[in-house]
């Protein structure tokens, strides 16, 4: 059973077409900011799910008034996503990252993009928001591979049906790379649409450890997860 930290009376009753599903961990210095900007998506009918993976700060009750509902969940960005889509409701589910911002229309642009393509999931293009000038290559490099691959990453704001998600059994629990295997499944029943609408995502982890060492460490665990290293070695050297 899901454990209900806060939730609306709206969400049993609604037809919901797009639920947004934001896995949190100590996010208090962030999260009102990213979910006071869905408040107008929320407007329109939007869901939105907070699952939170035990917080030990204020984010659940600053999460509460900005949110459909706030649900306990497994520490674990998988895990709580996972247990955030099990949750909603919409047809359409997306998952943001607490440090992610939408673009305005975002709801409208997956909607008719699903519609017209005919395809089960898809992304956004992003951009990074941080000190180096660099992050804008970095950004557009993502956004290219991205396009090349088939293959998105949490940073783009996955968007997917929700009988495709839990088809495939939603993302795979394991540490760091979910989105990256999720992606992979996915393309078994269509290629990703690609939005060029950007999310705007934290560079926080590039303006603390650096834009050169983040980029060679975030290549070289592609680079080893591609080459059959498990998640949970990687998971390892993430957090060194």
């Amino acid at each position: 059973m899901l454990a209900q930290i806060g939730m609306s009376p709206m969400v049993a009753t609604r037809t919901v077409r797009l639920s947004i599903v934001v896995p949190m961990l100590n996010e208090a210095a962030a999260i009102e900011r990213t979910l006071g900007a869905l408040a107008p998506l929320r407007a329109r009918g939007v869901e939105v799910i907070v699952a939170d993976g035990g917080s030990t700060d204020r984010s659940a009750a600053l999460a509460a008034p900005l949110a459909d509902a706030v649900i306990a969940a497994p520490r674990g960005r998988a895990l709580q996503m996972n247990t955030g889509a099990a949750a909603s409701h919409g047809a359409v589910i997306l998952f943001l990252h607490a440090d992610t911002a939408l673009p305005n229309e975002a709801d409208a642009l997956i909607i008719e993009a699903m519609e017209l393509r005919r395809a089960a999931w898809g992304r956004f293009d992003v951009t990074i928001e941080g000190r180096s000038p660099m992050l804008q290559v970095i950004a557009a490099l993502m956004n290219q591979r991205s396009r090349l691959t088939g293959i998105a990453t949490g940073d783009q704001a996955m968007f997917v049906e929700r009988a495709a998600f839990f088809g495939l059994g939603g993302f795979p629990e394991q540490p760091l790379m979910e989105d990256i295997e999720l992606s992979r499944r996915l393309k078994t029943c269509s290629a990703p649409i690609c939005l060029t609408q950007r999310v705007t995502t934290s560079g926080r982890r590039w303006d603390t450890q650096g834009v050169w060492r983040t980029i060679f460490l975030m290549w070289t665990l592609r680079l080893r997860y591609w080459l059959g290293a498990s998640a949970d070695t990687l998971a390892k050297a993430y957090r060194q």
